[in-house]
């Protein structure tokens, strides 16, 4: 039994977290620079494994039942998404290709993409939707212990993920030697970006 539940955490988990979204977006750009990705994937693990484990104790019913809270997380994060997703676009004009005029590096520091990181990973409300209310309410029509197998196994998909793919990023980074490659990419972050930041908007324009 605490197997299957394992194995259903996990496999929702994964489900959940394993998409196209700015928080992902972030995380492979950052790995493809070499530049603080796995201190930025241990931030979103660590977020995102407190979220779920908040849901699991029953914030997520209080989450779903405010909907003005929902409501300004949906306004701020558009916002922070609409600008990153403008630099981004600018990025892909320019074609900076990560190059300064005298041909160093251009960094973000440690904290800058930390908080960056913290941005993409709290400003979002399907974040919240994901970790806390679905996962959240889920583990919560299992009685404990069993419940703690079931969030185990969603916090494990989070753990894999973000490491995963902060790895996997760096192996990528021959590709995006040429800068058309990193222009391609700015852009299509941008897209993103702006398609999750309109999606947010949606339904109080509707």
């Amino acid at each position: 039994m605490t197997t299957a539940l394992f194995a259903q955490g996990l496999g929702l988990g994964a489900g959940l977290i394993i998409a196209i979204g700015s928080q992902n977006a972030f995380v492979l750009r950052q790995g493809l620079k070499h530049e603080h990705h796995f201190a930025i994937a241990t931030l979103c693990f660590a977020i995102d494994a407190a979220l779920i484990t908040l849901g699991g104790l029953g914030v997520g019913t209080l989450v779903a039942s405010t909907p003005a809270l929902a409501t300004g997380a949906a306004v701020f994060g558009a916002l922070f998404l609409f600008v990153y997703g403008l630099l981004a676009f600018r990025r892909a004009w320019v074609g900076e290709a990560l190059k300064t005029e005298n041909g160093e590096k251009v960094r973000m520091s440690l904290k800058a993409a930390l908080l960056t990181a913290l941005g993409f990973s709290l400003l979002n409300p399907h974040v919240y939707l994901d970790t806390v209310v679905l996962l959240g309410g889920i583990s919560g029509q299992h009685p404990w212990p069993d419940r703690a197998w079931f969030l185990t196994g969603a916090v494990s998909a989070s753990l894999m993920w973000f490491y995963a793919l902060a790895f996997a990023a760096t192996k990528l980074a021959p590709l995006f030697r040429a800068p058309v490659t990193w222009k391609i990419l700015d852009a299509a972050i941008g897209v993103v970006m702006w398609s999750i930041a309109i999606s947010l908007l949606k339904p109080m324009i509707s």
